[in-house]
């Protein structure tokens, strides 16, 4: 459990640099965390976790749990960043101060061009295909629902953080509660023994297929290091910011943990490896046909759930660039009436919509998803240099475990960018290539900024 000094450190206020309004609480990140996090995920990839590991009941679940601890380290050690440094843009500020402007441009430019929108855009695409489960949709029909979906969730994070994050805490209430209660029906009516479907493999397929497995893992947990970015709008940070990493990151692996135990006593595992909509799947199976229906709506509350969380976080990186003068200076600035970065946010959720319009999210998406990892283990990274350049800088919480709780997540982050690399060489190179398209637009900013 983190621990907290009792002491907490005045919060810094660069001059000039256009403040957001401290709105979100303790409640709030556990369930931005929880929200960003459980999108559709853990009702499709868990045959993804189970393939690799030749079905292996007992494997797959430590793939499982073994992810979401990774995934609570790097938390972990988030917290101790976001609570010495609670301001808008989380990883892009540790990049920043530890690393330089440029690396973290890059990330802040990445984020921007792909990893966030085109995330949104996944979402906002996935959220047409469900509601076609009830309705029939043309494809001109599909893209306008999903850019619709963008209008809406861009409309509430404009009118103010706090509707945006009332409206995503309901979400996350009762997406949750939905995966509990189905998890909970798959337990009590499921009959399939959870034994004796493992296809033998040597040890060394076998570890190697955890790797594989662990890339699907640690996309399912992925989202958590979102919080960070709403530093500048969270009450308390020092103290809110740790127990909320520790607390969510906790709650995620039970859910999914709970989950997955679920699928595979109503399916078996042999079923849940050959599925790739799971949770409709198992819960046919048990309850009947019409609950595909009830499943697929509570994908279509997680999905929206997810993508609001994207919108209401990811922004506030491009509104930290544009303050240090590295972005669109519109985008620096703060309703007056609502207390939003609004431009910040219009420019996300346009970006997202004009990719989920055009279907070129799918293949820049594939490319540049592992990259998110490089900065995600360079962020965690950031501990180290602060710790070393500014050692007796008062930390009112340090991660528990270090060195070795941030060095266990960067090593994770290494791993999983070093497999991709030598696994899948060109779609690395061509993740990167795009990437580095920040090159000429970083000189440009630093042009301009300079010139004034």
């Amino acid at each position: 459990m983190p621990t907290l000094s009792s002491k907490e450190p005045k919060e810094d206020h660069p001059t000039g640099e256009k403040q957001l309004r401290r709105v979100l609480n303790f409640r709030d990140l556990v369930f931005l965390i929880i929200g960003t996090v459980i999108g559709s995920g853990i009702f499709l990839v868990p045959g993804a976790v189970l393939r690799p590991v030749g079905n292996s009941v007992p494997v797959a679940l430590a793939v499982w749990f073994t992810g979401g601890v990774v995934s609570l380290l790097g938390a972990l050690t988030y917290g101790e960043l976001s609570a010495m440094m609670p301001k808008a843009g989380g990883l892009y500020i540790f990049i920043r101060d530890a690393f330089g402007p440029f690396l973290a441009f890059l990330f802040g430019w990445t984020l921007f061009l792909v990893i966030s929108t085109g995330s949104m855009a996944t979402l906002a695409v996935a959220f047409s295909a469900y509601i076609a489960e009830f309705i029939p949709l043309t494809v001109v029909e599909a893209k306008l629902i999903s850019v619709a979906i963008i209008a809406v969730i861009a409309f509430v994070n404009v009118r103010g953080t706090r509707n945006s994050a009332d409206l995503g805490n309901a979400m996350t209430v009762v997406k949750v509660a939905a995966i509990v209660v189905m998890g909970a029906v798959l337990l009590w009516l499921g009959k399939t023994p959870l034994s004796g479907s493992a296809i033998p493999m040597s040890v060394g397929a076998r570890a190697s297929g955890f790797g594989m497995a662990m890339i699907s893992v640690l996309w399912a947990y992925e989202g958590w290091q979102y919080a960070t970015f709403s530093a500048g709008e969270t009450i308390h940070p020092q103290r809110n910011f740790p127990l909320a990493f520790f607390t969510g990151s906790a709650a995620l692996i039970a859910i999914y943990l709970f989950a997955n135990v679920g699928y595979l006593k109503a399916l078996g595992p042999t079923q849940v490896a050959g599925s790739t909509r799971v949770a409709a799947t198992a819960v046919s199976s048990v309850v009947g046909g019409f609950a595909g229906k009830a499943v697929a709506i509570a994908i279509l509350i997680s999905i929206f759930s997810a993508a609001n969380s994207i919108v209401l976080t990811a922004s506030r990186v491009y509104f930290a660039m544009a303050n240090d003068g590295l972005f669109f200076r519109r985008l620096s600035q703060v309703h007056p009436r609502f207390g939003t970065p609004a431009f910040a946010v219009i420019a996300t959720s346009a970006w997202a919509a004009l990719l989920a319009a055009s279907g070129t999210f799918e293949q820049l998406l594939t490319y540049v998803i592992f990259v998110g990892w490089i900065f995600y283990g360079l962020s965690a990274g950031s501990v180290f240099v602060f710790r070393h350049r500014h050692p007796n800088a008062e930390r009112p919480y340090k991660v528990p475990g270090y060195p070795i709780t941030p060095a266990i997540f960067v090593l994770g982050a290494a791993i999983l960018v070093i497999n991709t690399i030598v696994t899948q060489p060109l779609r690395a190179a061509l993740g990167l290539a795009i990437v580095l398209t920040g090159l000429p637009a970083y000189a440009i900013w630093r042009r301009t900024r300079n010139a004034h």
